[in-house]
């Protein structure tokens, strides 16, 4: 309405549940059930408690691969889709957000996946794409080595653009219902989609019709340069870590920015930096279980972690020692974006390897904060305030106790300063973010994207 004050702008909020938590040796505390990581209950009673604290989603990561050691962490579990379309049985309102690889599956079952869970759930879904990382991962899918980071978001790209304009093969009035005629569906709005390009080549439609948020919501987590090209054309939510209030500032001015030169404005997309909020009663009661945690982490876990994120076998090198010299972050074909943020912080604080180990076992080069819930509510409103986020990937160092305390403690906090909604006002993902319905694509058939002869 002409005239009317702006609304008040909030934080979004996400929960990543993580098993048994996210710090790696939460498994181990006696507030943590991991017997329960494969216990459908569990997780519906983790996403319940983020839906009471009126979050905008929870968010489940995925590799295809078994991540680390699981001789010394609660690894493995379910596949997030299939997890999550039991979520939206027993929840109403919060969004669910799987994460799916470009690299490893296909256009076709990836929009069909997406915009079942979407009708499943009322229009809470949200993809996270990601291109893989790990060597481990392409093994299990016939290759002896990862696709190179460069041509992994040339697929990504392409295969995005397939499953939007697959979700888009049937217009949001396709469907017409004239029993009398004997028609269900006008067929001049169900179209193929004739796609034909260097990687894919996809005839359609999609045998699902359009779903209630026309695209489930895009979510990206990738921060290398070819991670933000791709977040600025295509995210709408954009899971991101960073250590200090300044790197997060300059990657959010510099991601909307990108967004602008994509032809998007700079509030089409959401920044969410993780952050593993630690509480306590008082500062040094945050501070006793952080050490509690730390004390808890098994070094020959954390050490093949770290080789891991920064490319280099770190075995039998001593833990009170530095780091070795590391390779160039162009020649590290996994987490470009980790590599580069984990060896920076060792080079900052001058950290021992035991000492990164421990920096890191709570969020894996996210930032951990240890505190009361006015510090930790603190930190949020001033990055939020400071133009370093839109809100946050909430991060529990361990569940379900870590997910309570937040959504108990520091939710109350932020609502009262009116930072943080008090009711949900929408129903879908998209609403709770902010985020318009994109319209339903209504001309002929799309051309093809690219000349005929690429694989499929």
């Amino acid at each position: 309405m002409p005239g009317s004050p702006p609304r008040p702008r909030h934080l979004h909020l996400n929960a990543f549940l993580m098993n048994a938590g996210h710090h790696d040796a939460a498994w181990r505390h006696p507030r943590t059930t991991p017997e329960r990581v494969t216990d459908l209950t569990y997780f519906q009673e983790l996403a319940r408690t983020a839906e009471r604290g009126l979050l905008d989603s929870v968010f489940l990561a995925d590799g295809l691969a078994l991540w680390g050691n699981a001789r010394h962490n609660a690894l493995g579990g379910f596949e997030p889709l299939t997890l999550l379309s039991a979520l939206a049985v027993a929840t109403e309102r919060i969004g669910l957000i799987a994460t799916v690889s470009t690299t490893f599956n296909e256009p076709f079952t990836t929009a069909r996946a997406f915009a079942s869970l979407d009708h499943l759930s009322g229009g809470r879904a949200g993809w996270n794409i990601v291109t893989s990382g790990t060597v481990d991962e392409a093994r299990n899918f016939g290759r002896d080595e990862h696709l190179e980071h460069g041509l992994r978001y040339e697929r990504a790209r392409e295969f995005v653009d397939v499953t939007v304009k697959l979700w888009d093969s049937w217009a949001d009035d396709a469907i017409v219902l004239d029993r009398a005629g004997g028609v269900y569906a006008d067929t001049d709005k169900v179209r193929p989609i004739d796609h034909r390009g260097t990687r894919f080549r996809v005839r359609g439609p999609l045998n699902v019709p359009r779903s209630p948020q026309g695209h489930p919501l895009l979510v990206q987590a990738g921060s290398s340069e070819d991670g933000k090209e791709f977040a600025a054309r295509y995210a709408e939510a954009v899971f991101t870590a960073q250590q200090t209030l300044s790197d997060a500032q300059a990657f959010y001015k510099d991601l909307k920015g990108r967004a602008a030169r994509h032809g998007r404005a700079e509030d089409d997309l959401r920044i969410l930096p993780g952050i593993c909020p630690v509480l306590g009663s008082t500062e040094a009661e945050a501070r006793a279980l952080e050490q509690e945690l730390t004390d808890l982490q098994v070094p020959e876990y954390g050490l093949a972690q770290l080789s891991g994120m920064l490319g280099t076998d770190l075995t039998g090198l001593p833990l009170d020692g530095p780091l070795p010299e590391l390779p160039a972050e162009h020649d590290i074909n996994g987490n470009r974006s980790r590599f580069a943020l984990v060896a920076e912080l060792a080079r900052r604080d001058g950290l021992t390897l035991r000492e990164l180990i421990a920096r890191l076992g709570g969020g894996r080069g996210h930032r951990v904060v240890a505190g009361t819930a006015e510090q930790i509510a603190d930190q949020l409103q001033e990055w939020f305030a400071q133009g370093a986020a839109d809100g946050f990937n909430i991060m529990p160092p361990y569940l379900p106790g870590g997910l309570d305390h937040f959504v108990d403690q520091v939710v109350p906090i932020l609502q009262a300063r009116g930072l943080f909604r008090t009711e949900y006002t929408g129903r879908t993902l998209r609403e709770h973010y902010g985020l318009p319905r994109p319209a339903a694509a209504t001309d002929p058939a799309p051309e093809a994207a690219a000349p005929a002869g690429g694989k499929a």
